[in-house]
C-alpha cells in the first residue's frame, strides 16, 4: 500500500476529519487532502509526513524512529528478517523449529513465573525470546509465501 493510500484510508475512518487533522496540525485543509492523492509529476498530492518519515529512516538508518512510532501508537517494532527464499524448501524441519521456538518462549514464562512474581531480569529474557520468536515467525510466513525454508533455517543460526 503506498503512503497516500495509507493517509487517505485513515483520513476516510469515523476517529477524526481532515478539518481536525488540519486544525490540530495548523495546516490547510488543502494540504491535508493532497497528502491523500499520489504525489505526481502534474502537481497533484504533496510529499506526506509519512514519505518524509520513510525519507528520514533511510537518511538515518536508524530503527529508533520507527520504534518510537510504535511505541507511540502502543505497539512494538519487530524487524523482518531478510528475505532470500529460493526453490528447495524442507517444510517439516522448518514447522518443528517454529514448534521449539514456541515451546522455549512457553519454558522462560513457565519458569519466571514458578514463584509467582516476575523481575525485571525475567521481564527483560522474555522480552528478547518473544522478540526473536515473532522475528523467526515473521520468517516462516514469509518462506511459506514464497516457498523456501532452507532460509529460515540460515536466519536461525546467524541470531
Amino acid at each position: 500500500m503506498e503512503s497516500h493510500e495509507v493517509l487517505k484510508e485513515a483520513f476516510d475512518s469515523p476517529n477524526t476529519s481532515p478539518k481536525e487533522i488540519a486544525s490540530e496540525l495548523g495546516i490547510s485543509l488543502s494540504l491535508v487532502y493532497k497528502w491523500a492523492q499520489p504525489n505526481t509529476d502534474t502537481g497533484s498530492g504533496s510529499r506526506n509526513p509519512l514519505d518524509r518519515i520513510a525519507a528520514l529512516m533511510a537518511l538515518t538508518r536508524d530503527s529508533g524512529i520507527c520504534e518510537w512510532l510504535c511505541q507511540q501508537s502502543g505497539g512494538y517494532y519487530v524487524r523482518n528478517p531478510k528475505s532470500a527464499c529460493q526453490e528447495g524448501y524442507e517444510v517439516v524441519p522448518a514447522t518443528h523449529t517454529i514448534v521449539q521456538q514456541f515451546a522455549g518462549l512457553l519454558d522462560v514464562v513457565s519458569r519466571a513465573a514458578q514463584d509467582n512474581n516476575i523481575t525485571p531480569d525475567e521481564s527483560a529474557e522474555i522480552r528478547v525470546v518473544w522478540d526473536r520468536l515473532k522475528a523467526y515467525c515473521e520468517g516462516f510466513v514469509r518462506c511459506c509465501e514464497e516457498g523456501d525454508f532452507e532460509q529460515i533455517q540460515k536466519d536461525l543460526s546467524e541470531s
